[in-house]
């Protein structure tokens, strides 16, 4: 007699697991939930963001309206009709550059601005490196007294600086403002340049003694590369406040027409009733073309730079 055999179970199909599906809306639940979290900080940047770049744009439609148009209606005036190209002219922009003489000025700006941006960049990075790795007497007094300097108003030193210029004869000259420009920036130079570096890690300090490098070559090779944030940072700082200085032009270069920078201008253009103010508006677009273009171009090494400089010393 044969016995039948039992016949193994057919398979189940396996059912889907519902947790996929449950993980998937938690996750863009979280993700929604973040969103709104955040969203109120978007909304104020933004605003932040229109409310800065606004006065911007007034300026730059403004710069190229004619002077009647700017005295008798707003700049926003403009997008009623915003392919009607006549209410727009370049007679102010030919008129600052070549009658004003703005484009004398400019090029001034730029041969005041450079050389006093790189000699401080130049002396407080080679200071910093000394107050922070080599070790001499007194280092710490004259980092103190670096630090202090911060603090004394530059006012206090113009007149017997300029007393100082005059009896050399270099009153009124680009190198006047040089040393001027550099002396002023080398304290807050020397203090982020000191503070990066001092947070540079030790080892890679002694590895360089260990191979033989000197402090020369340690400073090109190893520091300078290692510090190029917090030396961008300190340049677009010196850099802007070179740029848009005009008491320190103003002292050390006096009337003199041959070496004035665009601040002096943009001051003869407005006048002293401000009767030209329609011009100023030109002068004034020319004269954030280079700041704008030096904080875009370093803007990714300014914040972390700074901050890297200011935690720890």
């Amino acid at each position: 007699m044969t016995v039948a055999q039992p016949q193994p179970p057919a398979p189940q199909r396996p059912q889907p697991d519902p947790q996929p599906d449950y993980v998937a809306k938690r996750k863009e639940k979280s993700k929604f939930e973040r969103f709104m979290a955040k969203a109120p900080v978007h909304i104020a940047v933004v605003a932040i963001a229109i409310l800065w770049t606004l006065p911007t744009l007034g300026l730059l439609i403004s710069s190229f309206r004619p002077a009647d148009d700017l005295v008798n209606s707003g700049w926003w005036t403009v997008f009623l009709n915003p392919f009607e190209f006549t209410q727009f002219t370049l007679e102010n922009y030919s008129t600052v550059l070549f009658d004003q003489g703005m484009g004398q000025a400019f090029l001034n700006s730029l041969v005041i601005s450079v050389p006093a941006t790189v000699i401080p960049i130049a002396i407080a990075t080679f200071a910093a490196y000394a107050l922070a790795w080599m070790e001499f007497p007194g280092r710490q007094a004259i980092f103190i007294v670096t630090v202090a300097l911060l603090v004394v108003p530059l006012q206090m030193t113009l007149i017997p600086i300029l007393r100082a210029y005059t009896a050399l004869g270099i009153s009124g000259t680009f190198l006047a403002v040089w040393l001027a420009h550099s002396a002023y920036g080398l304290p807050l130079g020397v203090y982020l340049l000191r503070n990066y570096i001092g947070s540079l890690p030790r080892d890679l300090i002694e590895a360089a003694a260990v191979d033989g490098a000197s402090h020369l070559k340690t400073f090109t090779r190893v520091i300078v590369p290692l510090s190029m944030p917090a030396i961008a940072s300190f340049a677009v700082f010196q850099f802007l406040w070179v740029w848009n200085d005009l008491l320190v032009a103003l002292v050390y270069l006096g009337g003199n027409q041959d070496v004035a920078p665009v601040t002096l201008v943009l001051r003869n253009i407005v006048g002293d009733r401000g009767q030209d103010w329609y011009l100023l508006t030109a002068g004034a677009f020319i004269s954030m073309l280079v700041p704008m273009a030096v904080f875009f171009a370093l803007q990714r090494f300014f914040v972390r730079g700074l901050l890297a400089g200011s935690v720890k010393g």
